[in-house]
């Protein structure tokens, strides 16, 4: 008995780790992380037409959040500089997205089975709270760089310009926003085969 149980404690993280997604290898380049995972283009085209929010803008805010590693967690703190302590919030998957917003979302959308490691369920919470932005806030829903900071800083945190003193994500927002016209410019060379691909899984 000792023995069976020494088995599944040695193969179950195997099988686990086995149907992980791994990241695609290009970060830089949308085409790539498509094909990679077809999957994905097809979830992202979904919520795009759902919520009327660019694939680009979705796909680049992701990437900030979280290079496309699914259960992506921020790094723990430190206590005493050496032992690994707690965590500075909740944020979780692929859209590091709060506890509290997650279920929101869930209550919102009606989907209480979403999982915010599973890309499906990531990218339609972007769009989601980007289109929700854009009804409260009135921000363009093609303006990758004011979405992100009103992402990160919340609807409260943009009214009150929470960013204005944090130079730091002023920045990273604009990297947001360049990755977000790269990512758009790149997609106008492939979304015709990725169309033809995914159309081809239906007929």
């Amino acid at each position: 008995m000792g023995k069976i149980i020494n088995f599944f404690s040695y193969i179950l993280p195997l099988i686990l780790l086995g149907c992980a997604t791994r990241p695609p290898d290009d970060l830089d380049n949308i085409c790539g992380i498509f094909w990679h995972e077809t999957d994905w283009y097809e979830a992202a085209v979904e919520a795009s037409e759902k919520w009327k929010v660019p694939i680009h803008v979705m796909m680049a805010i992701i990437h900030q959040e979280s290079r496309f590693i699914d259960d992506a967690r921020p790094k723990r703190s430190r206590l005493l500089w050496v032992i690994p302590w707690t965590r500075p919030s909740s944020a979780y998957g692929y859209a590091q997205a709060l506890d509290e917003v997650w279920g929101e979302y869930q209550d919102a959308t009606d989907n209480h089975g979403a999982d915010r490691d599973d890309f499906d369920d990531a990218i339609d919470f972007i769009g989601w709270y980007a289109a929700r932005t854009y009804r409260t806030l009135g921000i363009s829903k093609w303006d990758a760089r004011n979405q992100y900071l009103a992402y990160h800083e919340g609807m409260g945190g943009y009214k009150r310009k929470t960013y204005r003193s944090k130079s730091w994500l002023i920045n990273v927002a604009s990297r947001v926003k360049s990755r977000s016209s790269m990512y758009y410019q790149q997609l106008q060379t492939c979304k015709a085969q990725l169309d033809d691909e995914v159309s081809g899984w239906f007929f």
